[in-house]
């Protein structure tokens, strides 16, 4: 088992990698390996939509998305993370993640996905909720915990006080390796769910 863990906070050693260090923890206690790549404080730029990644498979822009990619594709689970800005997730994660998910022709189904945020007070459900829907359009189930995934802490090392946001982690992270070392077994004895043909259907036909 390994998850990849994209931590989307400018600031290392902040508040977003303490709450990512307690999931990394338990992960290591029940034999998951894991890799925290942080990316906050890079210069990344937006999908344009050009297409190119169709035809080369791979983000035409390069860098660390493509580098995320390979990572990404190995992995078993993902976890992505955001301090809040404006009551979403950092721009910089948000832009690699539209060409990370937009750029990636691998089958990503039943790879399990959580996000996490961080905030000193309000937005982390708008974090939350926004994170998730990369995992939900690609056929990613999401691992829940005892609460919305989010810890509070304004100042660096905050985050440490915030004893029921670290459950939440703790937890999370239980759940997370329980659904994945479950889906595991499952592929094994069933395989993947069948998939029908794409049909996509347009609002203005």
């Amino acid at each position: 088992m390994k998850v990849l863990l994209i931590n989307g906070s400018p600031r290392p050693g902040g508040n977003t990698s303490i709450a990512l260090d307690e999931m990394v923890k338990v992960f290591s206690e029940n034999g998951v390996e894991t890799e925290v790549v942080q990316i906050g404080g890079m210069d990344i730029r937006g999908c344009v939509a050009c297409g190119g990644c169709g035809k080369t498979g791979k983000c035409v822009f390069g860098g660390i998305v493509n580098e995320l990619a390979e990572k990404f594709e190995q992995a078993d689970g993902l976890v992505v993370a955001s301090p809040v800005y404006y009551a979403s997730a950092n721009g910089t994660l948000i832009a690699c993640l539209d060409r990370l998910f937009q750029s990636t022709s691998f089958d990503k189904t039943m790879k399990v996905g959580a996000s996490v945020a961080v905030a000193r007070r309000g937005g982390c459900s708008a974090t939350f909720d926004g994170l998730n829907k990369y995992f939900m359009i690609n056929g990613m189930p999401v691992a829940s915990s005892q609460y919305w995934n989010s810890v509070h802490g304004l100042m660096k090392g905050d985050a440490r006080e915030d004893l029921e946001g670290l459950q939440t982690m703790r937890t999370l992270a239980r759940n997370m390796t329980f659904l994945m070392k479950s889906i595991a077994l499952g592929k094994e004895k069933y395989g993947l769910p069948e998939k029908e043909p794409w049909q996509p259907t347009h609002f203005i036909r």
